[in-house]
């Protein structure tokens, strides 16, 4: 794809999921699409075994921009950025297609490993703001990334993740589209723990009030044998 019709694409792209951007010239001052076009040059030059200035221009964007993608990474079309401050990208991790990322998201490794160390995303993927995907592994497709999550193992496609740890509270087989990116509504797991044990400490408490009163009855009837003795 020639310079010119990437950047035609990265238009579209942030005009179509920021609303925000009310002209094709305010999509230039975007740091999403600054790092995003510097990403690629960076790239090519990391495959070429320019590793120096590949990391040179790497760093000096995210100086500018707030957004560190490690030229070593890999990622495919589509990719939106938004509020982009605090997201970084680190050098194993590989995005399909159609990836939302927002503010504050790391896309990171768990240590000094060597070899692939970073996430994998599928295509259509959406992490919300603040949100961690540590490691080694996969986020299926169509999945969904709760604010602040921190996600440390395999996700499904058609998932949505929310906590810390991270856990699968929403699973199904119908496909996310791609402008679906609402990080609001989403289920709460703590939230529904709490009432939980709520339910279950009124349970106890009522069983402890039933059981103590069998025991008073008990103690009144030894009372009355003893009397009656």
């Amino acid at each position: 794809m020639g310079m010119i019709s990437y950047i035609k694409e990265e238009i579209q792209v942030i005009r179509e999921r920021d609303p925000a951007i009310k002209t094709n010239m305010e999509v230039f001052l975007y740091p999403s699409f600054k790092a995003i076009l510097r990403y690629r040059i960076a790239h090519k030059l990391y495959i070429n075994k320019h590793y120096f200035l590949a990391r040179w221009i790497s760093q000096r964007t995210a100086r500018k921009t707030g957004i560190e993608i490690h030229p070593g990474a890999t990622i495919g079309k589509g990719l939106f950025i938004d509020h982009g401050s605090g997201v970084i990208i680190g050098e194993t991790a590989e995005l399909g297609d159609n990836v939302t990322l927002y503010q504050g998201v790391t896309l990171g490794g768990t240590g000094k490993e060597h070899g692939k160390r970073h996430p994998t995303l599928g295509d259509n993927v959406m992490v919300s703001a603040g949100a961690k995907v540590l490691g080694s592994f996969t986020i299926g497709e169509n999945s969904k990334i709760g604010a602040g999550s921190v996600v440390l193992k395999e996700v499904p496609p058609n998932c949505t993740v929310v906590g810390v740890p991270g856990r699968v509270v929403k699973m199904g087989d119908q496909k996310i589209p791609r402008m679906d990116m609402d990080q609001v509504h989403l289920p709460d797991p703590t939230a529904n723990d709490i009432r939980q044990l709520q339910a279950d400490n009124i349970r106890l408490y009522k069983r402890m009030e039933e059981l103590e009163k069998k025991l008073r009855m008990q103690n009144k009837q030894i009372e009355a044998d003893k009397e009656e003795v």
